[in-house]
């Protein structure tokens, strides 16, 4: 049976980046609702070896990654669509030996900017880690690195 085409272009985004690759991420579910990406728990992301809390820049990474693949889900084809501005709120640390899920939706989307929102949780989504809201600026299909061929090319392709 064939997986949803968002689902399918998401799993091919995050296997073209190679921070997604290096922190391990990957996607748990998308849908033109919204996507949720898993941040592995890991000794290579912890931030305080004493405590074993994750790294705030781990985190960061997580929900700029979920928000910004979120425009695949609204987005007919794929665009190059590179973070404007991301706003992170920290409501707790994440627990030790857990791994981190990030969810991102896209709620608005114009000629030149798409703009984002989401939670990174562990167990339970009704207490999150962190809030985000995040902006992306559209640079179309053919932008840099799609039209010759560089990473992010295959994206679209089934």
């Amino acid at each position: 049976m064939a997986q949803d085409p968002v689902f399918e272009r998401a799993t091919r985004f995050l296997s073209a980046l190679r921070h997604c690759q290096v922190l391990g991420l990957k996607l748990h579910s998308a849908s033109p609702e919204g996507l949720t990406v898993i941040l592995p728990y890991s000794p290579q992301i912890v931030g305080n070896p004493l405590t074993g809390i994750i790294h705030g820049g781990a985190l960061t990474s997580l929900m700029d990654t979920a928000c910004g693949m979120s425009t695949l889900c609204v987005l007919p084809q794929f665009e190059v669509c590179p973070t404007l501005d991301l706003r992170i709120d920290y409501m707790h640390a994440a627990e030790p030996n857990k791994d981190v899920y990030g969810f991102a939706q896209c709620y608005r989307v114009t000629q030149d900017v798409i703009f984002s929102r989401g939670f990174a949780y562990q167990d339970d989504p009704e207490q999150p880690i962190a809030h985000v809201v995040g902006t992306f600026m559209r640079l179309g299909q053919h932008a840099k690195g799609i039209k010759r061929g560089g990473p992010l090319a295959a994206v679209d392709k089934p």
